[in-house]
């Protein structure tokens, strides 16, 4: 066992199994904390007769009160539609708003805790993207963290963080059973790149699960990636893809686009093909951005509610540096927004 001369901050923190940030809040009585937190807190500084040297006395006053908003996939109008409720909830709730933007080839554990030392921060928010939930970088990030709309792997371990988001499966589920309703049984879809288990891989098993339920048998030719050498949920991405559903002379009657950007795109090659929308093909989207009305004709889609989400994810972040107990994951459900897009066969 270690004494009272070598003990850190840290061990202290992880024997509680709690942030660093929130073991010094307890030492330095900070009244915002969980009192059931700040007393097992400090029932194990007595423990282990703990005493504070002065590079952590240091390090509390010039911790920032500032909360990291990091996104993976900044042009995504999705996640931009997000920036003023975020900001906006976070300075209501007494901090400062940080905004980090990252590539999807980035370390993103890694540039959080790279991040956190260098602005000493608060805690952090991630916005997208997809992270590993084994990342050891993860476990380097000693403030508080929650994952909103953050691709999770379909099989695997939960993220070491609550999560704010949609249930993918479902949601997409609901989507494809409107097509079956409204008569269509030869349903392409343009999904994420090949072997995607994350957003992707859920819209994808929803898509069969529709069909499956409606008595419809599952076309894997009418399944399409996205492609790999072309940014995902893009219009760019779903107009090269549309482009080879159309060319491959399979018949088909709608398509599920996963995202409404990808659907854009897919708009573009349809009408470039000569056929018209939903005449021709009736075509549906995801996610509910706010272009999708100005689209013609104007998209059907699943709406997210991104404004809650939002809030959620501040509300969940601002527990966890309180040192709430028994914080869960936040699973909302999305809005069937029906427009012009789909034409009735039955």
């Amino acid at each position: 066992m270690k004494t009272n001369s070598n003990i850190t901050i840290k061990d202290i923190a992880r024997m509680c199994n709690v942030g660093v940030g929130t073991v010094s809040r307890a030492i330095n009585d900070d009244p915002g904390i969980n009192e059931k937190t700040k007393e097992k807190i400090l029932e194990t500084v007595r423990k282990y007769r703990y005493v504070p040297n002065t590079s952590a006395r240091n390090l509390k006053m010039t911790e920032s009160n500032t909360i990291a908003l990091i996104v993976c996939g900044v042009g995504n109008v999705f996640f931009t539609s997000m920036y003023d409720d975020f900001q906006n909830e976070l300075e209501k709730n007494g901090y400062d708003f940080f905004l980090d933007s990252v590539d999807n080839d980035v370390n993103i554990p890694a540039e959080a805790f790279r991040l956190s030392k260098e602005k000493r921060l608060k805690a952090i928010i991630f916005l997208g993207g997809w992270i590993n939930p084994e990342s050891k970088s993860l476990l380097n990030i000693n403030v508080p963290f929650v994952f909103c709309t953050v691709s999770q792997t379909i099989e695997g371990p939960h993220p070491p963080c609550p999560t704010v988001g949609i249930n993918d499966i479902t949601e997409a589920k609901r989507m494809v059973d409107y097509l079956c309703d409204m008569g269509h049984r030869r349903i392409a879809i343009i999904a994420g790149v090949e072997g995607d288990m994350a957003v992707g891989g859920g819209r994808l098993i929803g898509y069969k699960q529709s069909l499956t339920e409606h008595g419809i048998e599952v076309d894997e030719r009418l399944i399409f990636h996205m492609k790999k050498d072309i940014d995902e949920f893009t219009a760019e991405n779903g107009y090269a893809v549309t482009q080879e559903l159309i060319a491959s002379g399979l018949d088909f009657t709608a398509v599920f686009c996963i995202s409404d950007l990808t659907a854009m795109g897919a708009y573009r090659a349809i009408y470039d093909a000569g056929l018209k929308i939903p005449d021709d093909i009736s075509v549906v989207g995801f996610d509910g951005i706010e272009l999708g009305d100005y689209m013609f004709p104007r998209i059907t889609t699943m709406v997210q509610p991104r404004h809650e989400m939002a809030l959620e994810s501040v509300r969940i972040v601002s527990g966890l540096i309180s040192g709430e107990e028994d914080i869960s994951d936040a699973v909302f459900e999305t809005e069937l927004l029906t427009r012009d897009s789909v034409r009735k066969l039955n």
